[in-house]
């Protein structure tokens, strides 16, 4: 495909993501009616999607409009290249400028004050409550693209050794200071998934600070741990890196898990998944870890569409589960022990505040320490907080 192809089949996607489709579905659609277009346009367009996904209002102002064709119009002028280039009709390309569009593009760019953070009107109280000063250079962090971290299984070979290795396969990664686990990918990231560091177990896909968030937990050898919103299992294997552990996984959705015991025998360890019935038998439990689920504001730059879908109604909701979670996780942690809360939030309503009423509401527990961090950290956004139970 032709520059202008992709710039074309960008902008047909990104209609049908702006009437509704999720990313995703919309872009796997694409793929499999489109066969023809090669592991090099597919990449190439998702990533002209998700950039217009991260830059949706600031790029609509750029472009003159918030449809697909104004958004790769905003892209290219963002980038500093001429959009009549493109924008030529020729072959797969899309149409020529119009008018209208020759007389937008004409004026200057417009300075920082009248480009509107990219994220929904009734977000950005929200992010100014809960970031303070660090608000304006967050929501700007928010609109890059994420790098791509690997936590090393630090029970089987050092981070050097790490690195050393995956040289040999051709792939760059350096040190990253959020977590002792974490190295960042510079070069040839598309080569992990297919590599024998990977295959064996050596490394794994995981944020930086999601790995820092592991590493706050105090953990023990011989502890009885349960992850209790598990999901795919990151975190729990994250833990049993750090320490010989019992250890369980948990998930509302059992599907969610169904990849956990392939990427458990892959790093070498051995994780029992409990279904919601069986939680009261095994428990109790010296660790409970809830990674509730949460906005996932603190990760939009890795699923941007996520943030236009978010609503206020479903914010609510989200509270009462994180709520009603960390009471049920609660009740699993044996007297002494710790419960750690965790989300990919940057809204202090899923965090401090989340923790602050679960402490008024029930006696018993104590704050030992909690950590917030943003992308300005290198990260993913974060929260994660340590309670611990009284002995009685």
């Amino acid at each position: 495909m032709t520059p202008g192809a992709r710039i074309a089949a960008a902008a047909g996607l990104l209609d049908r993501i702006l009437a509704g489709a999720a990313a995703e579905q919309a872009l796997t659609t694409w793929a499999r009616a489109n066969r023809y277009a090669g592991s090099g346009d597919r990449a190439a367009i998702r990533d002209h999607v998700f950039d217009a996904l991260r830059c949706r209002r600031s790029f609509a102002v750029l472009g003159g409009a918030e449809t697909g064709r104004g958004l790769m119009l905003g892209a290219l002028r963002a980038a500093g290249r001429d959009p009549a280039s493109l924008f030529t009709g020729e072959g797969h390309a899309p149409a020529p400028l119009s008018e209208a569009e020759i007389s937008h593009l004409s004026k200057p760019l417009p300075n920082d004050a009248e480009v509107p953070p990219d994220l929904p009107d009734w977000l950005v109280p929200l992010f100014r409550e809960g970031l303070g000063a660090n608000a304006a250079a967050v929501m700007a962090a928010l609109r890059q693209r994420a790098p791509v971290f690997l936590r090393v299984n630090l029970s089987r070979l050092t981070r050097d050794e790490a690195i050393a290795r995956l040289a040999a396969e051709g792939i760059v990664a350096r040190p990253h200071p959020l977590a002792n686990s974490v190295l960042q990918v510079t070069e040839n990231a598309r080569k992990i998934q297919s590599g024998d560091c990977y295959a064996q177990g050596l490394v794994e896909l995981q944020d930086a600070a999601s790995q820092a968030v592991v590493e706050m937990l105090p953990l023990r050898p011989g502890m009885r741990v349960l992850d209790y919103c598990a999901g795919g299992g990151g975190k729990t294997l994250a833990m049993a890196a750090r320490a010989p552990l019992t250890l369980f996984a948990h998930d509302a959705d059992p599907g969610r898990m169904a990849d956990l015991p392939v990427r458990a025998a892959r790093a070498g360890v051995r994780v029992e998944r409990l279904a919601t019935a069986a939680l009261v038998n095994a428990a109790p439990f010296d660790l409970v870890l809830a990674d509730v689920p949460c906005s996932g504001s603190g990760s939009w730059r890795r699923a941007p569409d996520a943030k236009w879908r978010l609503t206020p109604a479903r914010l609510d909701d989200l509270l009462r589960v994180q709520a009603a979670i960390l009471q049920e996780a609660a009740r699993r942690v044996a007297p002494g022990g710790v419960l750690a809360y965790a989300t990919c939030s940057l809204l202090a309503a899923e965090n401090r505040q989340q923790v602050a009423a679960f402490l008024a509401a029930v006696p018993g527990w104590h704050l030992v320490q909690d950590r917030r961090l943003t992308p300005l950290d290198g990260g993913d956004g974060f929260y994660g907080a340590i309670l611990t139970r009284k002995m009685s």
